[in-house]
C-alpha cells in the first residue's frame, strides 16, 4: 500500500513549487499551489503502480492541471478589460442638468398629457430627435410631432401667464 497523502504532500510539495516557478507564475501563487495540491491528491487516488512511477504520473498531472488553469485564466483576462483610472477622469458627467432645473421642468409639465410629457423629457433630458422618440415609443414621427405641438402650445400658455 502507498503512503498516506500527508507523506506524499510533504515529499512532493517542492515539486509543486518548482512547477509554479518554471511556469513563471508570479501572481496568485497560493491559488496555483492549491490547484497543484488538489491535482497531486487526485493523482495519488488514481495512481496505478503497474503503469509506471508515481513521480512521473504526479508531475504530469500537477503540471497539466496548472497549465489548464493558466490557460483558462488568461482567456478570461483577455475577454475582460477594465478601464484605467485615467479614462474615468476624462469622462464628462453626462448629467449636467441642475436638480432645480429638473424640478422646474417637472412642475411646468404637470398640465401636459402623458405623451406630451414624454416628448418633453425625451427632448430635454435625452436630446432625442422626433425620429428617435418615435422609434422608442413605437409610433409614427407624425404622432410625436402632434405631442410636440400640444406640449409647446400648453407650455407657451403657462409661461405667458
Amino acid at each position: 500500500m502507498m503512503e498516506s497523502f500527508e507523506d506524499i504532500l510533504n515529499q512532493y510539495e517542492p515539486m509543486i513549487h518548482k512547477i509554479i516557478h518554471t511556469l513563471k507564475i508570479y501572481q496568485n501563487k497560493d491559488d496555483y499551489f492549491q490547484i497543484g495540491v488538489i491535482s497531486l491528491w487526485e493523482a495519488w487516488k488514481q495512481f496505478n503502480p503497474e503503469k509506471g512511477k508515481f513521480l512521473n504520473f504526479a508531475y504530469t498531472s500537477v503540471k497539466g492541471r496548472i497549465l489548464n488553469e493558466l490557460t483558462k485564466n488568461n482567456s478570461r483576462e483577455e475577454r475582460t478589460q477594465f478601464a484605467k483610472d485615467e479614462y474615468w477622469a476624462l469622462i464628462e458627467d453626462q448629467n449636467t442638468l441642475d436638480p432645480l432645473e429638473f424640478d422646474t421642468i417637472l412642475g411646468l409639465c404637470q398640465p401636459l398629457t402623458d405623451k406630451q410629457k414624454r416628448w418633453v423629457f425625451y427632448t430635454v433630458f435625452n436630446g432625442m430627435s422626433i425620429t428617435d422618440i418615435a422609434k422608442q415609443e413605437g409610433v409614427s414621427p407624425s404622432a410625436v410631432k402632434l405631442w410636440r405641438k400640444g406640449a409647446t402650445e400648453k407650455l407657451r400658455q403657462i409661461l405667458s401667464n
